[in-house]
């Protein structure tokens, strides 16, 4: 693992940690969650129209941790074994404490996520999301709000990046879709929700 290099400390703190999971390790857990998670299909409510969502998904956490988001609400599945231990791995490294985990997997190329900010009350005014990656190698973009500035980011087999602060306040993030064919990848983002 590889000390965190710090990306951005404007308006919040954007972090990367290369290798946090050694990539023979790292291999393993992508076979792992892609065979055993509950991964589905979604549609969201966007600019009043039902948009299918360009990758599949699922969420897991504590009872109760119920995240809603594009009109959607997500009731946790049970936390597997494989989730936990990663978990556990990330709440050591950030000394952070989550309670849910939103799991994206991307087939291909095709498969992307537009830009949004993580900004739901129910993860309190400055959450602490950390991004662990497997797979593929994908671009993660960030842009600032009012200065526009954007940071890209490759986001490697067996990363973790953290935003934290106020950085969902300030910026915004995507994964865009690729021009050439590119092998699966999944990301998984631990986060905390805040009981209503």
């Amino acid at each position: 693992m590889q000390s965190p290099q710090t990306l951005s400390q404007l308006d919040g703190d954007l972090t990367l940690i290369e290798h946090f999971i050694a990539a023979t390790e790292a291999r393993q857990f992508f076979t792992v969650l892609k065979d055993a998670l509950p991964w589905h299909g979604e549609q969201i409510r966007m600019f009043g129209k039902d948009v299918r969502v360009p990758r599949r998904v699922c969420w897991c956490g504590d009872p109760g941790a119920v995240y809603s988001y594009s009109g959607v609400r997500h009731d946790p599945l049970p936390w597997t074994a494989t989730l936990l231990d990663l978990k556990q791995r990330v709440e050591a490294a950030t000394q952070q404490r989550f309670n849910s985990v939103l799991g994206n997997l991307y087939r291909d190329e095709n498969d992307s996520m537009g830009w949004h900010a993580d900004k739901e009350k129910e993860l309190g005014a400055q959450p602490y999301i950390a991004s662990l990656s497997f797979g593929a190698a994908r671009r993660f973009r960030v842009q600032h709000n009012h200065s526009k500035q954007t940071i890209n980011v490759t986001l490697n087999n067996g990363s973790l990046l953290t935003m934290s602060g106020v950085f969902q306040k300030h910026w915004r993030h995507c994964v865009p879709k690729l021009r050439d064919a590119t092998l699966p990848r999944i990301n998984l983002t631990f986060r905390y929700i805040h009981s209503p």
